[in-house]
């Protein structure tokens, strides 16, 4: 079961970066900006220009997504097993809806729906946490970084 600290992770922060392995056996990690929770134990992202991940997957639908909230430096990592869920089917019929309540009009570049059935959920943090940083000093320290990089 994804907890429910994760599902509101993954619905503020839907960024997953999907780590798969290739046909070839090498890693691969790629970012996808369209992640939804589909229920307590599934989450899915609309493929949109992911050719490599999907064949990543069709070939060994095992992986990991990690989703990080930039500002407290907390996430999950979410293992699972992936299988493609195409458009014009019965499911994907019934899941647009809900991705299109959320992202509106990118919803018609959608080529396929990649559903994950989560099998394991760890907790990502960093290391100041370890030393005693709270949330708060995280949130003030980031949001200083971020107003330097971008004025």
């Amino acid at each position: 079961m994804i907890p429910k600290h994760t599902q509101e992770l993954i619905a503020r922060w839907p960024l997953g970066h999907v780590a798969t392995i290739t046909p070839g056996g090498r890693p691969s990690v790629s970012p996808k900006g369209t992640f939804l929770l589909v229920d307590d134990t599934t989450i899915a992202f609309g493929e949109i220009r992911s050719p490599q991940t999907v064949t990543n997957l069709t070939h060994n639908p095992h992986c990991e997504v990690n989703f990080v909230d930039a500002f407290v430096r907390k996430g999950a990592r979410l293992r699972g097993q992936a299988r493609m869920v195409r458009r014009g089917s019965t499911e994907f019929a019934k899941l647009l809806p809900r991705f299109e309540a959320v992202w509106g009009d990118l919803c018609r570049r959608i080529n396929l729906l990649v559903v994950i059935t989560v099998d394991q959920v760890k907790p990502l943090t960093t290391p100041p946490y370890d030393d005693g940083a709270t949330e708060e000093e995280m949130i003030a320290l980031y949001k200083q970084k971020f107003a330097e990089m971008y004025p």
